[in-house]
Formats: structure tokens, sequence, C-alpha cells
């Protein structure tokens, strides 16, 4: 009787238990008002969401910072950018296109806050009218390549630059001033050759004036286009000069008719635009064309100021085995001096030295004159700001910051182009790249060199250019070629000794070239062999099956003999029964007595067996075959 009564205890100790727990639970409250009803009391309203229509944020705004200028909790936010697939925390910084998802949602006008930028180089202070004076007219030379450009300009500077160029055709923007009639004009000469696009457009945009060379003898060709299209894309007036008038093919009509077809229309015509028939090789017409300028130019009233610190664009930069880094500058506004300290692109420096386009020293620089300095600490980009502080310690804390925002934005770039993201790629089989580093003599070529390769179309593959800048290929260069699996293309550039060798251990290709279009034909014959192969099928061989037999391991060998040709390892084949294919696979092993070979010719037995496939029998046909490579025209 002791357990049932001991279990009788227990069941009524839980039972206790299970009431004091049932007493425990908080009762409903019959005396407070339905929570249903609550909305009718008086005096209760819920909370309404005061409407935005416009506001204005600022760079790295927070969702938080967001949440609270659009009048709503950042739940919301973060609740409405994960339905659009973007995982965000309260404190997570948006960028502009997020900040507009968000404001299109609730139908609010999103403006962005302009800051001014504490590092930017442009030429914001506005200048006293009583101290602008009358500037040299910025002009620059453009054409299609051998219509006379360079030539043009040797007339006029009476020298001769196109005997030390590569193929003759000008590869190194130049910048040169003359003195006509006592009156000075800076000119711009921009190559001609299609790859130097990009070089002509930048020269365009810090011209006044351009000239427009075309072959009296050729017409309107498409860099004569391209040309037409940089000058109205800068919005500055055109002079065409009518070159080769000498020539007795020669046909100004034609030239004046073709060009008005492209927009250009002659004075002679109505339209605005001077022409002037020259011949750059003999000097005529030469002094008419230059009138032609310096009546454009007083037209225009071009006016700078010499008082305000100096400002401009970099023509061309290079590292100078002996000076270091030297730039040519332009100065745009304000005078450089000698010992000026400058912020060049994401470079500094003082002027140490600076000299015009003839060689001769100066102290200072005025409005529109070219000059090439040296002082800075590394090569800066052409097409780069440039601008004067007063002070040393201005110019280095302005130069932290570009340098800063320059590493910063390579880190972005580079983030997305790592090896193992572009082997995936080329291993799937969707796109091919050939990756390249180019290293140039100047940082023109280097960047006239990375766009004719760039615009390579090949169907299924293009150029990624890593890395371009001017420079000696270095060991730094090879060993980014190793980890990226790039090539590296030298221009007017060749690595030393040390710089060889690594290469060599390192199995990094070098190509050297001196003339653009060579660079760009190797390059689309690289580009070609980089496609997906065309084959053909080639019969090598056949045998008969003499006599099989079963192996528990192996499956079916098949005893042949060789009657044409030969049999070789790893070769498809086909199994051939009666004049039909019973299967096409590829043989799986080849055997010689007891002996493993790489191919049994006419006239021997062998063994063999066929990958996946046991159904040999014999009098069948082995037929063997391989598919060879068919060149890509």
């Amino acid at each position: 009787m002791v357990e049932p009564y001991k279990n009788s205890l227990l069941m009524t100790k839980e039972r206790g238990v299970l009431m004091a727990r049932s007493n425990n639970r908080r009762k409903p409250n019959h005396n407070r008002k339905d929570n249903r009803n609550r909305n009718n009391n008086t005096g209760y309203r819920p909370k309404q969401v005061e409407k935005v229509s416009e506001i204005t944020y600022w760079d790295g705004i927070s969702v938080n910072e967001l949440a609270e200028l659009v009048k709503r909790s950042s739940a919301d936010i973060i609740k409405l950018l994960f339905l659009l697939g973007k995982m965000v925390t309260i404190n997570s910084t948006l960028d502009d296109e997020t900040v507009s998802l968000v404001c299109m949602e609730y139908g609010i006008e999103a403006t962005k806050e302009q800051v001014k930028d504490k590092a930017s180089l442009e030429d914001e202070e506005e200048s006293d009218p009583t101290n602008l004076v009358e500037r040299p007219p910025i002009v620059t030379i453009m054409g299609h390549v051998d219509h006379g450009k360079t030539t043009l300009l040797d007339s006029i500077r009476k020298t001769n630059v196109v005997a030390g160029e590569a193929g003759g055709i000008t590869q190194h923007i130049g910048a040169y001033q003359v003195n006509i009639k006592g009156r000075k004009i800076t000119f711009l000469d921009t190559p001609g050759h299609e790859a130097f696009t990009a070089m002509r457009a930048r020269g365009a945009s810090v011209t006044d004036i351009v000239v427009i060379v075309v072959a009296a003898d050729d017409g309107v060709m498409p860099q004569t286009k391209e040309a037409i299209d940089h000058a109205k894309a800068a919005g500055v007036p055109i002079i065409v000069a009518i070159n080769k008038m000498d020539k007795p093919e020669a046909n100004p009509d034609r030239v004046m008719s073709e060009m008005s077809d492209n927009g250009v229309m002659p004075e002679e015509w109505g339209g605005e635009t001077i022409f002037v028939p020259i011949s750059a090789r003999n000097g005529m017409g030469i002094e008419d064309l230059l009138e032609a300028i310096l009546l454009v130019a007083d037209m225009k009233e071009l006016k700078a100021d010499p008082t305000k610190v100096a400002t401009g664009t970099v023509i061309e930069a290079k590292l100078d085995k002996g000076r270091g880094p030297v730039a040519t500058l332009l100065v745009q506004n304000g005078t450089l001096h000698h010992g000026d300290s400058l912020v060049v692109g994401a470079t500094m420096g003082r002027v140490r030295k600076m000299t015009d386009a003839y060689n001769a020293e100066l102290k200072a620089a005025l409005p529109a004159t070219p000059v090439e300095i040296i002082g800075l600490n590394a090569v800066p980009v052409a097409g780069d700001l440039f601008k004067v502080f007063p002070s040393e310690k201005q110019a280095r804390d302005v130069w932290e910051i570009r340098k800063n925002e320059k590493i910063e934005q390579e880190r972005r770039e580079n983030s997305t182009m790592n090896f193992d993201d572009l082997a995936s790629r080329i291993e799937s089989g969707e796109i091919k790249e050939i990756p390249l580093i180019i290293k140039a003599d100047v940082q023109g070529s280097a960047e006239a060199v990375r766009n004719a390769l760039e615009k390579i179309e090949v169907d299924g593959v293009r150029v990624n250019v890593i890395r371009s800048t001017a420079g000696a290929i270095s060991e730094s260069d090879v060993s980014l070629a190793n980890a990226s699996n790039a090539i590296i293309y030298g221009f007017n550039v060749r690595p030393n000794a040390t710089v060889r060798k690594k290469a060599e251990e390192e199995k990094v290709s070098i190509r050297l070239h001196n003339i653009i279009y060579k660079a760009v034909e190797e390059m689309e014959q690289a580009m070609k062999g980089m496609l997906e192969p065309v084959f053909e099928e080639v019969i090598i061989g056949q045998a008969d099956v003499r006599q099989t037999y079963k192996a528990s391991k192996i499956g079916t060998i098949a005893g042949c003999f060789v009657t044409d040709g030969k049999i070789q390892r790893d070769c498809g084949v086909r199994l051939i029964r009666d004049g039909i294919v019973v299967y096409t696979g590829k043989l799986g092993s080849l055997r010689r007595f007891k002996d493993d070979v790489r191919e049994v010719n006419n006239g021997y037995e062998c063994g063999l067996t066929i990958e996946n496939f046991n159904d040999i029998k014999d009098g069948d046909l082995v037929e063997c075959f391989v598919e060879q490579q068919v060149e890509v025209a």
C-alpha cells in the first residue's frame, strides 16, 4: 500500500503546482476599455506622418540621417531597402542611387548638396576686370594622318621634328610658342594617327582655335571627321588649312564641299569658317593662315589675369632618367614662377627649373605659355590640372587629400579585377580577356597605346589593361604580370638585364614596340588566337578486331591488327560493325604485348580498350581519328 499512497501524494503535489501557476497568470482587467474602441476615445489620435516633398542630402549620408530627412523611421528605410535587395543597417552609408530609390518610393524629390572641394585644382577665383590683359591664342593643329600637320608646324617654327619620329608619325603632344609680327601664338601639335583619338580630344579641351589640316589631293578622311567632332564638342572656332596645294591633283573645291557636308561651311559659301589654301612643304599661304588665326583671336577677345596664382593643364609628362619626373604644362591663367609650390593632379613639388619649347630657361611663364618643368615628386597624368599654392604646407595638405583619393579610387578599381575573378570568367567561356600592362616613355603614348588596343574588335575577346603608366619596365611590373597572367607591352622603353631575367624566370612575355599600329596588328593576331578554335576531323588509322578477351577489372580487351595508318593513345575511336557505326568514344588503353605504348603503326598487332564500352566483337573495325585546329582567317 505504500507505493500507491506515495504516487497519490506526488499527483496531488503536481496538481497543486499547476493550480498555483494558473493563479499567477495575469487576469484581464474588465474595467479597462476595450482596445478596439481606443481610437474612438476623445483626445486620442494615431500619429500622423509629416509629408515631405523635397530634401537636400549630402555625400555619405547614413540610413538614420536619411530617415530623419524623409520623416520616416529607420526601420521603414531598412525594410524598404531589404525589399529592394539591399542589406543595410542604421549606420550604413548610402550612395546616390540608393538615396534616389528611397525618395522615389516616398514621392520625394532629392537634391545632392554641392560641397566645395577643398582639394580642387580648378581656377575658382573671380578675376578683377582691371587686371585682365590680352593673352596669346592657343591653337590646336588637327587632321588626318599624313595630311601635313607636323610639316605645317615645321614651316612655322623653321624646325624639323618629323625626322626623329618613328614611322614619320608624331607620337607625343608637343606645345610650341611662336612670334608672329610681334604677337605670340601657342600651338599644340596633336598626333594624327587614329590611335590617338583621346589625345586629340584632350588637346581640343584646352584650345581656343582649332586648325584642321586637310590634304587637297585626299579630301575629308575619318580622322578629319573626328577632329571636327572634337572641335565642335569643345565649342571652339575652326580654321581649315587646305594643304598640299602645290600638287597637280589638288582639288580645293572638293575639300570645301566635303567639309560643308560635315557641317563646316566656308565663308565663301555663306558660312563662318575661314578656309586657307597652303603648302606646308614650300611655305605657300602660311602667312595668310597666321593672319587668319590672329583675326579669329581678336574676335574672341582672349584675356587672362597674370596677377593670379597659376592654373593650367598638363600637356605631357614623362620620367627622365637623369632629371626625374618632367611635365609639360600649359599655363592657362595667372603666372607661373620659378620656385612656386604646386599640385599637379595627384603629384606635388616645386618648380626647380622651367624651360620653354626651345630649351631656354624661364623665371616666369605668363598665361597661354607652354613650359617644361622639373621638381615634381612623381609623373603626373597628361590632362591633369595643376594649381600653385601660396606655401609648400598648403600644397602638401591638398596633395595628401588628392593622393589618398587616387589610392582609394585605384583600390576600388583593382578590387573588381582580381586574378581569381578574371580566371573564372575566362574559364566560363562567356568572355575572354587579354590582361595587359602598358609602359611607355611618356604618359600620352601610354594613353594612346591603351586606347588603340582597347578599341580592337574581335568577337568574344577583349583587351583588359591592368596598368598603363609612363616609365621604364620595372620588376614590380613583371610581378604584377605574373600574378595576373598579363602581357607587358613596352612602347619606346626597354627593360634592363635584371628585369629581363626576372621576366624569363617567371615566364612573363614582354613585347616591345615603337610604332603603335604594329602593336595593334600583333595584338589582333593574339586575340584571334584566343577565339574558340575551329576543329576538323582527321582519320589517322584503322584496325581489325581479331580476338576479344574479357577481364573482370578492365572490361573487354580487343586484340587488333592495324591495317591502315596508326592507332595512337588518347585518340577518338569509332567502332564499326558491318559498315555501321556502333559507338563513338575515346580510346581507353593501348598495349603491345605487356607494355603501354603511345602508338602502334600499320602492320602491327596491339591490344586496346574503349572507354565506357565493352560490346566489342570479333570482326569489328576500329577507326581512329583526331581533331585538328583550323586557322582562323
